[in-house]
């Protein structure tokens, strides 16, 4: 969930690109990324193809502006998706397999997770909530309890 202040700093660049002529501005920083675009994409102006300068005092101003960007992001609470009961956690279908999800990987409420056994049954477990893996909480092969974090969703 992007929180007010988020909006407000995005908002402040937007601002400040309309008030310097950009229309493209693009930061990536410690796995985030933010990309805005000015108008349809695809249209392009005469001379669209050349570098654009950009004046010292707006550089400054757009760096200063993205740079809270992603501490902002953290701040935002993760949710957690949680075990519905006693069990073994395990990341795959099978020990030789790949893990059904890992960390930067995008989930909705209805993509598999993990499995849980419990009492020789092998129970998939679904997200229920929609994000973006940041964490993975929970030991591959280790028992889980009910209740207990299994992963944190941005």
């Amino acid at each position: 969930m992007v929180e007010p202040k988020d909006f407000k700093e995005i908002k402040t660049i937007i601002d400040l690109m309309k008030k310097n002529d950009l229309s493209v501005f693009e930061i990536e920083k410690e796995g985030f990324r933010l990309k805005l675009q000015r108008g349809p994409s695809g249209q392009a102006a005469a001379g669209a193809s050349l570098p654009m300068a950009v004046p010292p005092k707006a550089a400054t101003a757009l760096t200063e502006a993205a740079s809270a960007l992603p501490r902002a992001i953290e701040s935002v609470p993760l949710k957690e998706i949680v075990s519905p009961m006693v069990g073994t956690f395990y990341r795959a279908a099978s020990p030789d397999g790949s893990p059904f999800v890992d960390v930067g990987k995008t989930v909705t409420e209805e993509t598999v997770v993990c499995i849980i056994e419990a009492m020789k049954v092998m129970n998939e477990i679904k997200a229920e909530t929609s994000g973006v893996i940041a964490e993975v909480v929970a030991e591959n092969g280790k028992p889980v309890q009910f209740g207990q974090a299994l992963f944190k969703v941005r």
